[in-house]
């Protein structure tokens, strides 16, 4: 059995008696990430982080552990809870923390980010470091991974961070994102900062900058102020790169070109919890199909979608230009006779800042069943498109639809229907057809 199957037979299992894993997300070696409940929260859902004590001090794991969970700022995913338990003779530590919806590791895959999406995304992960820091705590694992959304608001990872203190001559780097000093077991803000820096580059580039290399060769197409500061973070010498603060400074208008190089806070090393899980089973390449602050500003492109032919409803749209509000309205539409009809729309709940930084189309399709009044029993996805922030939108907004049921021998019948969105920056459309399931 491989590891990843070994994970997800724990689906179903509870664990400390409060913590049902409804779904296995993804592992790496020695870890996994479920979704669970939130106790006393009426089943809104958590995310709980496994790790497996092989070795080590488990004391001091545990420790690190509860530090960890005493952070608390807006752009931080907040640790809900932690603790010890035993599963199959084996035992592990685990953090209970908020449910991300997507991460920036899943659109990069599909696309680059622009430079304006990449301004919005830098000042919350400043923010989020800055205050890290100046807790005494390192990051150490600053990814695309770790830059993750919940809900409308761009937040970092924290069950990975370290007190500044510590020691760990076994820390081994991992890759590009590690700074090069990591190797030996050192690790500081500092290394923070070259992380950031190759998550830059990633973001504008798709690539990662080459290793050993104190000036990557950037390409040429990576714009000003964001080349001048990945060249100040990405220094082999830790005493030579730039702070957070200046990183801030350069995003402001009108600041000078040059970032003046400065040294860095007292260096330490890290425990290595091992690299953050791979997303497992998702159709689209924790997308943050929208970080916001920015959520949405992690979208993939779309293909504007033609019209159907033969649809039962016409298609409702909610089409505005850009440069105005676009509200979510939902319409009532009249019934088509004997074969049923759409009686109520309603289009997803999508905050403009999410929905202006869509480029293209989103496409996505729910199947609904409705009983033999028009009003739906359920409702599940038949095409999410990239991200699953708008179709968890849009599936809630089709459980609100309601249709006028067909007639078979003069009475009201159950029925089914297939709810087409289309998500454009300057509006949503919606229409529906009767669907064979």
């Amino acid at each position: 059995m491989s590891k990843s199957d070994a994970w997800k037979n724990w689906e179903g299992r509870t664990v400390d008696g409060k913590y049902p894993l409804r779904q296995w997300i993804g592992n790496a070696e020695h870890s996994a990430v479920f979704v669970t409940d939130r106790p006393g929260q009426n089943g809104k859902k958590a995310a709980i982080k496994f790790v497996e004590l092989n070795g080590g001090d488990p004391e001091r794991e545990a420790a690190r552990l509860r530090a960890a969970a005493s952070l608390s700022h807006p752009h931080l995913i907040r640790i809900l809870a932690n603790g010890r338990c035993q599963v199959d003779g084996a035992s592990f530590l685990y953090a209970v923390m908020e449910y991300a919806e997507e991460d920036l590791a899943q659109i990069l895959p599909q696309r680059a980010l622009t430079p304006t999406e990449v301004g919005d995304m830098l000042p919350p992960l400043l923010d989020a470091l800055s205050y890290i820091h100046e807790k005494g705590f390192v990051h150490g694992h600053l990814k695309p991974s770790n830059v993750q959304a919940v809900q409308d608001q761009l937040k970092l990872s924290s069950d990975q961070v370290i007190t500044a203190a510590e020691v760990n001559s076994a820390r081994k780097r991992m890759g590009v994102f590690d700074a090069p000093e990591t190797a030996t077991g050192k690790i500081s803000p500092a290394a923070d900062v070259w992380s950031l820096g190759v998550t830059i580059v990633d973001a504008l580039t798709q690539n990662l900058p080459s290793q050993g290399q104190s000036d990557p060769g950037l390409p040429k197409d990576i714009p000003e102020p964001f080349r001048g500061i990945v060249r100040e973070c990405l220094h082999l010498d830790p005493k030579m790169r730039c702070s957070v603060s200046d990183i801030r400074a350069r995003l402001k208008p009108g600041a000078s070109m040059p970032l003046q190089a400065v040294s860095a806070a007292s260096q330490a090393t890290e425990i290595d919890q091992g690299s953050s899980p791979e997303p497992v089973n998702r159709n689209r390449a924790f997308v943050i199909g929208a970080i916001v602050l920015i959520v949405a500003a992690l979208v993939v492109w779309g293909l504007w979608p033609k019209t159907r032919q033969g649809s039962t409803a016409p298609a409702a749209t909610s089409e505005q230009p850009a440069t105005q509000p676009v509200p979510s309205p939902t319409q009532t539409m009249a019934p088509t006779g004997a074969g049923g009809g759409v009686k109520h729309q309603a289009l997803p709940d999508i905050p403009p800042s999410a929905r202006n930084t869509i480029s293209g189309t989103i496409k996505i399709s729910v199947y609904v069943d409705t009983d033999a009044s028009g009003k739906v029993t359920n409702a599940k996805l038949k095409s999410s498109g990239p991200s699953r922030y708008f179709a968890t939108r849009a599936l809630k907004a089709s459980q609100d639809w309601e249709f006028t049921p067909p007639q078979v021998n003069g009475q009201a019948v159950a029925s089914a229907w297939l709810i087409q969105y289309r998500l454009r920056r300057g509006g949503i459309q919606a229409s529906a057809e009767p669907a064979k399931r």
